[in-house]
């Protein structure tokens, strides 16, 4: 439910680290408690990100809610089919739905994220 590969903050964030570059998310957690997500507004490419921070909105039946960056950088790309079917962030939160693509302002800054299983535990206490 957790790959293995990526980082995760606290406010169910998720980010796969390829050099330089992050890609973020949602988690399954967040999906999951946001049920049928219905809405999605994603900053525009060159926006800065700062982690901890909120960078994009996400409308559920149940909720609005924001989406928080787990890491420092500028959006290099922004995932286009999920603005246009949100839906597919409940299909597959770590694959086809990934929102944006991040260029790392401080590639030292991922050190201070969660692997999968401290995120498990984290989940795990908060349900």
């Amino acid at each position: 439910m957790y790959p293995e590969d990526l980082k995760y903050h606290p406010e169910h964030a998720w980010a796969r680290i390829e050099g330089d570059m992050a890609t973020l998310g949602i988690t399954y957690y967040a999906q999951d408690q946001l049920g049928e997500i219905v809405f999605l507004e994603l900053p525009e490419v060159g926006t800065e990100v700062k982690a901890g921070e909120p960078y994009a909105e996400i409308e559920s039946v149940k909720s609005v809610s924001d989406v928080y960056s787990p890491v420092n950088g500028v959006i290099e790309e922004v995932n286009q089919e999920v603005v246009e079917a949100p839906e597919i962030i409940n299909e597959d939160c770590y694959g086809a739905g990934w929102m944006v693509k991040v260029k790392l302002g401080d590639p030292s800054g991922v050190d201070d994220l969660l692997d999968a299983a401290a995120y498990e535990k984290l989940v795990s206490e908060e349900g």
